[in-house]
């Protein structure tokens, strides 16, 4: 019975302070912040966590989780591999949508061991995912046999964080999901083969009228 309470609680305390850091960034958010917003005493709080750095790593760490399952779930639905891009890219507009942007400069500066798990699930999981889909565009016919998977993908990682780039793309001048469209196809067109050219056509003219 304690054991389910206290997987309550956590699991409040940390979607409750996740949501904060996405609205406010990590720095701008206390302990008081989260004990306040989840109308409990900081006495409870520390209760279940030691330390704000606590709090940011467990969310951290439970929000990775859940971005990893479904991502592997758009995957495993996908039709093929360019299917698969798009909604990967769909996945990937959502989270950046939420996540407010000095989230992983707090990340990288004050808790390193959480940036630590966003450049885990950037170099592992991810790289993994490119990797397997250009894979599957090659047996599938949609994807060039002479491709070099390993520079193909991590060149990808790449192209995924471009459009949020400030200095790149200012967000006043340019559409987020505008940019991001033209960087995939312009990534996926110089894979493709005929066949994959004709299908990436296709999905693209969807993405757009969605």
């Amino acid at each position: 019975m304690e054991t389910e309470e206290r997987t309550d609680i956590q699991v409040k305390i940390l979607q409750g302070a996740f949501n904060m850091f996405c609205q406010r960034g990590i720095k701008g958010v206390s302990m008081d912040d989260i004990a306040q917003h989840l109308a409990m005493s900081k006495k409870t709080l520390y209760k279940w966590f030691k330390s704000k750095d606590q709090v940011v790593y467990d969310s951290t760490t439970a929000y990775l989780k859940t971005l990893q399952t479904d991502c592997v779930c758009f995957v495993d639905q996908a039709e093929n591999a360019v299917d698969e891009l798009f909604q990967i890219m769909k996945l990937t507009k959502k989270v950046f949508s939420i996540i407010h942007p000095s989230i992983f400069y707090d990340l990288q500066k004050y808790h390193p061991e959480s940036w630590d798990l966003w450049m885990q699930h950037k170099n592992k999981f991810m790289l993994g995912i490119v990797k397997r889909n250009i894979e599957r565009g090659m047996q599938e016919g949609l994807f060039r046999k002479d491709l070099d998977v390993e520079v193909m993908a991590r060149m990808r990682l790449a192209l995924i964080e471009l459009p949020f780039n400030a200095e790149v793309y200012p967000p006043h001048e340019f559409n987020i999901r505008h940019v991001q469209l033209a960087v995939l196809e312009h990534y996926t067109l110089g894979m493709a083969t005929l066949k994959g050219h004709k299908l990436i056509n296709e999905y693209k003219q969807i993405t757009e009228e969605e």
